[in-house]
């Protein structure tokens, strides 16, 4: 070729940087120097070469409320964005995950340069609320890569073209991961019970969760003084995260992106804000409580649409409440603590609760090919596409 391919990618938060990292790593894989990257993303995109033109932690938002706050902010980066790419002009432009700022950006550099194909890694949840958006992404964007495969025929009704490439969360190695390890390393006793908590990876969670679970540990120390706690610390929030447990009244183990995998192992049980987390924990074999709150504006909002049962994805694929989910004003410290402590007080009911989490890992695609490598499949499939159609 007469010159390098040069692909756009757009993330707007935690885990849609490690989505791009996976996909830049894949691309140069297939074409070396072959391809050049630009965009926007956090650490791990730019570590693989896409230097982002501003920090996109300002881009983790949550709620309609926050979001409307934040709509001026978020109107500069999109014209930003759009900019880049105009100057840029890539070859394609992916758009990973975060539906309020991706859709924006794709119609805003579908309006400047209507040539460029657009492909979006990670559809809107349309199967749990406002099944409307497949249809206004099917007319934003040329191609769908979406994890799961009953995310599909939502978009494929509306014209979109899907590739169903599968979640990175299913594919993580957790043989390297070791609990023994992590606890020798703390001086935690193999036969201790140890509670995992992971507060999340967006500021706001931070924020609103963070002191419902230190309100919840404070309880189940009380009742078992022994008990070990151990907290993750989010690359995008580490900061905050080191800061609020450093305040908290009895000690926590701060535990860094690095060593994750170790503790979800040694972990008796764990404490998680809903996210992807939940996948690599079922991986770990970690039995687990979730919880959730957001801004009670946009919950009363949102109540209004949302049609899933459940918001953890396997107990979504299993169309069962396999790890308990407890959400706005059901996630209080009294009624997490009595969950947490009942996983606790019956290792039986712990193992079969992770167990069960394992097993509907299967209903979610565990055992398929590498996301990634099918990501850079199908961003090179539509680029020779649109190329011989050009031509």
């Amino acid at each position: 070729m007469s010159r390098p391919l040069k692909v756009m990618l757009v993330a707007a938060e935690a885990s849609g940087d490690a989505l791009g990292a996976g996909l830049a790593r894949a691309l140069k894989a297939r074409l070396g120097r072959d391809v050049v990257f630009v965009g926007v993303g956090g650490p791990k995109m730019a570590a693989e070469g896409v230097a982002s033109p501003f920090d996109i932690a300002e881009l983790s938002i949550l709620g309609w409320i926050e979001g409307l706050k934040a709509y001026g902010r978020v109107k500069k980066r999109v014209a930003e964005t759009a900019a880049l790419a105009e100057a840029e002009k890539p070859d394609a432009v992916v758009l990973i995950d975060s539906w309020g700022f991706t859709i924006r950006v794709a119609k805003a550099i579908r309006a400047a340069q209507p040539n460029i194909p657009l492909i979006k890694y990670v559809g809107p949840q349309v199967w749990a609320s406002r099944p409307g958006r497949a249809k206004t992404l099917a007319g934003a964007v040329d191609h769908l890569l979406s994890l799961y495969s009953f995310d599909a025929p939502w978009f494929e009704r509306e014209g979109l073209a899907t590739t169903v490439v599968g979640s990175q969360a299913l594919h993580v190695d957790m043989d390297d991961a070791d609990g023994a390890r992590f606890r020798a390393t703390r001086g935690i006793a193999a036969d201790a019970p140890l509670l995992l908590v992971l507060p999340g990876s967006r500021p706001s969670e931070i924020e609103r969760m963070t002191p419902v679970y230190e309100a919840t540990v404070k309880r189940l120390k009380a009742a078992d003084p022994g008990l070990e706690i151990a907290v993750v610390a989010a690359g995008t929030v580490a900061s905050d995260v080191a800061g609020r447990v450093a305040a908290w009244p009895f000690r926590a183990h701060l535990v860094t992106e690095a060593e994750k995998y170790d503790a979800m192992k040694a972990a008796s049980v764990a404490l998680a804000t809903s996210g992807t987390v939940s996948t690599e924990l079922a991986l770990a074999g970690a039995p687990m409580v979730i919880a959730y709150r957001i801004d009670g504006l946009s919950y009363l909002l949102m109540k209004r649409l949302v049609t899933a049962k459940h918001i953890t994805l396997f107990n979504i694929a299993a169309d069962e409440r396999i790890a308990p989910e407890f959400i706005q004003g059901e996630a209080t410290p009294e009624i997490l603590a009595k969950a947490v402590g009942r996983l606790l007080a019956d290792p039986a009911e712990a193992a079969d609760q992770a167990t069960r989490q394992t097993a509907a890992l299967d209903l979610m695609g565990r055992g398929g090919a590498d996301p990634s490598e099918l990501a850079a499949d199908a961003v090179l499939r539509v680029i020779a596409g649109r190329s011989s159609r050009v031509t």
